[in-house]
């Protein structure tokens, strides 16, 4: 019951062209779908549902809306009676506000990032199909990710004025839906102060993140990858489309995943990550990352921060 899985990311590109070039060629995805309104709609080849990326033209970068898949179209109205009493507006969007997709539950997280919950989505099948598969298929392109991964979202924090979406994201997740804490960053003259959340549903390490900045916005969405070994040819292939890197290969301390960070061309930071890192379980005890040790959590290698990684994104 409840939510399963990330589903899509919705983002404004300033250039589809542009756009649509680097996540074919450098991420390998696939156009599945363009709409009247001109959204384009794409999908890894390791994924089975229609799409898991709209790009929508816009005039600046950035997020519009993130959506998780919930097991039974009746999660849907549990979801929505829990939310709203938590005092957080929804919205029941009907059946076909988006293509291939029934009706979806919106709303705006505490941070005011959009997020979408629906049951349904058209199911495609993978690039290897489901009866005697390979373990991959010919003809990929570029890094050639297996699926979206997660996402990281800046919010806003200001302790001095006593703002502190991080926390408010954080225990929304966990008492509206059963999201739970991975690991953490904790600061402040008490070590008590949530700076930064994983958040999990899944096995994985974390299925969202929040960190703290200045103002709200998109850190990035990632794909992921096998291995180290995919990591670097991600990189060999970003190099050869003259990509903008961010941050080059190497790896987190927290969730221990391997990592590129990089841009489109509208300036939305993607990332290939590669590594389950360990088994995330409810009962697993809560990594937390003190504030003298940061630059380990995030960059484990170097121990040092790289300041566009915090002070850059849309």
């Amino acid at each position: 019951m409840g939510v399963m899985r990330i589903g899509h990311a919705n983002l404004r590109v300033m250039d589809m062209d542009a756009a649509l070039k680097h996540y074919e060629n450098v991420l390998g995805m696939k156009v599945t779908l363009r709409d009247a309104a001109g959204n384009v709609y794409l999908k890894c080849w390791d994924e089975w549902d229609k799409y898991s990326l709209i790009l929508t033209q816009s005039d600046r970068a950035g997020l519009n809306h993130v959506a998780y898949k919930v097991q039974n179209d009746a999660d849907l109205d549990s979801l929505q009676a829990r939310i709203e009493a938590w005092g957080v507006k929804t919205t029941m969007l009907p059946e076909g506000s988006q293509p291939t997709v029934g009706r979806m539950l919106q709303f705006n997280l505490p941070s005011g990032h959009e997020m979408r919950l629906y049951a349904k989505k058209e199911c495609v099948g993978t690039d290897v199909g489901s009866l005697n598969p390979d373990p991959w298929p010919d003809g990929l392109k570029g890094a050639g990710a297996h699926w979206i991964d997660h996402c990281l979202l800046m919010c806003e924090m200001n302790p001095e004025a006593g703002i502190n979406t991080v926390e408010e994201n954080t225990r929304f997740m966990a008492e509206c839906m059963d999201f739970f804490l991975t690991e953490q960053i904790l600061v402040g003259p008490e070590g008590n102060m949530q700076a930064a959340t994983w958040m999990a549903r899944s096995t994985t390490p974390h299925d969202i993140a929040f960190v703290g900045g200045p103002t709200s916005g998109l850190h990035h969405i990632a794909f992921f990858l096998d291995s180290w070994h995919d990591v670097l040819k991600a990189a060999d292939v970003m190099a050869k489309n003259k990509v903008r890197i961010d941050v080059a290969p190497t790896r987190h301390g927290i969730t221990r995943g391997e990592t590129i960070y990089f841009f489109d061309p509208s300036g939305n930071r993607n990332e290939t990550f590669a590594g389950l890192g360990y088994l995330a379980q409810p009962d697993r005890p809560v990594t937390t990352w003190s504030e003298d040790r940061l630059g380990s959590g995030i960059f484990y290698h170097t121990g040092e921060l790289v300041a566009s990684f915090t002070d850059v994104y849309t």
